[in-house]
């Protein structure tokens, strides 16, 4: 079993991705494993912290071990966010492989403003999808920007599939609106505009402006972005 671990920010366009690969005949996907034992160990109040708890385990080597004895799937794909990677031992990752989807964060930050006013470093993750890359990148990680797929989503997944050494099907274009059932409960809170879609289509909320309070964190983020889409494939 292949098992692809998505490392990525929030906003962009992670849960599309995984609607993408849930479409393949080969593969089962997982909505943000990490996510209740970052919510644990970090004490964050996020929307929806404690139906996540209680949906999901928050016990790293239990949930480690669970991916690890996943059945009956060719390819299985983690949705995760690059931040979630906390208070944990990192040797699993060599045993996956790693994909970082990056965003530019202008637009990141615009969007998760939406959702947490204030947003940190940690919270838009793309320092710690930084950090992450510097642990795998013997393993020649592959890094997506999201703005390449919305150029040419097919000609983007066919090279995205290419470099992760799998079959490229055209189902993976489309999905119904609505969502899926391995959605998290933490649904309801962030992927309105994934379940009225039906593929990888720019949203109109893409060009509103990034709040003030939020410039430093632009500034600062922007360096992580440009070294990790340095060697990102392009359409």
């Amino acid at each position: 079993m292949k098992i692809i671990n998505l490392i990525s920010g929030p906003r962009n366009l992670s849960t599309a991705l995984m609607y993408s690969f849930s479409r393949r005949p080969d593969t089962k996907v997982v909505d943000e494993p990490f996510y209740a034992h970052y919510l644990s160990t970090t004490g964050i109040d996020h929307p929806g912290r404690e139906e996540t708890l209680s949906y999901m385990s928050s016990d790293i080597d239990k949930i480690i071990s669970d991916i690890f004895s996943t059945k009956n799937c060719e390819v299985l794909f983690l949705k995760n966010m690059a931040h979630h990677h906390q208070e944990m031992k990192l040797d699993f990752l060599e045993d996956m492989t790693n994909l970082f989807l990056v965003r530019n964060p202008h637009q990141l930050i615009a969007s998760f403003a939406q959702v947490i006013d204030s947003p940190t470093m940690q919270d838009i993750g793309l320092e710690k999808s930084w950090e992450l890359f510097n642990v795998v990148k013997e393993q020649n990680p592959v890094v997506l920007d999201s703005a390449e797929i919305l150029k040419n989503p097919r000609e983007l997944l066919k090279k995205l599939c290419d470099k992760l050494r799998i079959e490229f099907y055209e189902d993976m274009l489309s999905w119904d609106k609505g969502g899926i059932k391995e959605d998290g409960p933490w649904s309801e809170f962030w992927y309105k505009n994934v379940h009225n879609s039906t593929g990888f289509v720019k949203q109109k909320t893409s060009s509103r402006e990034l709040p003030k309070n939020c410039q430093s964190l632009y500034i600062e983020s922007l360096k992580y972005y440009n070294k990790l889409t340095a060697n990102s494939i392009k359409v």
